[in-house]
């Protein structure tokens, strides 16, 4: 037996629309909504598109723009405390049971008299860490001890795989629980896949590794398709010599290019799941992946793996994939099946028993399970 929460749970999640943690956050709101929470979702950073309040109503589910600074743009620690306070006096006033955090760094920053789940998506720490050598700069300094300090004040810290809750404690001596993100499968009935090398993300963000594979695309003198935004919200920006960015798409036209995909690649230099990787695998595209912790962890045995910045590398294991069609279909398979692994239904189950945890060692009465 268990105890489980025996009211309807009230759950603030945040999020923002300009990654992947939009997609965590609506999948996850959407699966709580069907289990009978009431669930707020509260956007931080750059305003949704049209297309994300559409996707928002069609899950039943409250989106509010906050126009609060994400916490990792905020200026300076002042700014962080008065965006937490804010936040806080929101999720006060929707009188919510649970607040599942994103920018974990505002835990720290203002008293949240709730129960607090805080999600490990990424960090300036662990960023560090994976892409430069030598102590951080100044700006850095203060952002990792504020992470440190929401970390700590979390009621629970979660991560998405394995190696980067080992990478978060590296980082912060706080062990997070793994819980690995899952994603709802897109249907492929075997489609004519006449789109034949794919990557998406954030393209402008340096860890994703886009600068690599368009010299790789150079190297094959062929066009790969790159779906993400290449502009970040700090202005970081990206440009190509090969490859075919077309802007960001839709859940549902991102799919339908995904099935229409023979080989999805990713040449990450930090990538703490890839739920992007995960769509490809459903879809039942080929993977070629950079060997790093996360990708080996996830995906070992269900794809080609290159080292992180070998540009000449990709474009060697692309080039033999496209003349391989036996061994494309072979990684397809592999690829679908360990997707199965990732599956929506229990990441949303794990996550809702996490929150009741949390809510029974917070004194709140259960019921029998």
């Amino acid at each position: 037996m268990r105890l489980r929460y025996d009211k309807v749970r009230r759950v603030l999640i945040t999020t923002d629309a300009v990654g992947g943690i939009w997609t965590y956050a609506l999948d996850l709101a959407r699966g709580l909504r069907l289990r009978g929470d009431n669930v707020l979702l509260a956007s931080l950073g750059p305003a949704p598109s049209p297309a994300q309040y559409a996707s928002a109503a069609d899950a039943d589910v409250e989106l509010v723009n906050t126009g609060l600074d994400l916490d990792w743009t905020v200026e300076d620690q002042c700014s962080l405390e008065r965006c937490a306070s804010d936040l806080a006096a929101r999720a006060v006033a929707w009188r919510a049971d649970v607040v599942h955090l994103s920018s974990p760094a505002f835990a720290g920053a203002a008293r949240f008299p709730m129960q607090v789940v805080g999600v490990a998506h990424s960090c300036v720490a662990t960023w560090w860490m994976a892409m430069r050598n030598g102590p951080p700069p100044a700006d850095f300094v203060w952002r990792i001890a504020a992470v440190a300090k929401g970390y700590a004040a979390c009621n629970a810290l979660v991560a998405p795989t394995v190696a980067f809750a080992d990478a978060t404690y590296k980082a912060y001596g706080i062990s997070p629980i793994p819980l690995y993100n899952g994603r709802s499968h897109v249907l492929a009935d075997r489609p004519m896949r006449d789109i034949c090398i794919l990557i998406a993300g954030r393209l402008w963000d340096e860890g994703k590794g886009a600068a690599t594979l368009d010299m790789a695309a150079t190297l094959l003198d062929l066009p790969i398709l790159a779906i993400g935004p290449v502009i970040g919200p700090q202005g970081q920006t990206i440009t190509f010599k090969k490859l075919h960015g077309v802007g960001t798409k839709s859940a549902a036209d991102m799919g339908k290019t995904l099935i229409r995909t023979r080989i999805f690649v990713s040449a990450a230099r930090y990538e703490p799941f890839g739920l992007a990787v995960l769509e490809a695998a459903q879809a039942g595209c080929a993977l070629v992946l950079s060997d790093i912790a996360t990708f080996r962890e996830l995906w070992d045995g269900a794809a080609i793996f290159v080292s992180p910045g070998d540009a000449a590398g990709f474009a060697k294991t692309l080039s033999t994939l496209l003349n391989n069609c036996k061994e494309v279909e072979r990684l397809s398979a592999l690829a679908r099946m360990r997707a199965e692994r990732y599956d929506l239904e229990s990441w949303i189950g794990a996550t809702r028993e996490l929150h009741d945890a949390c809510l029974q060692r917070s004194g709140v009465s259960g019921a029998v399970a």
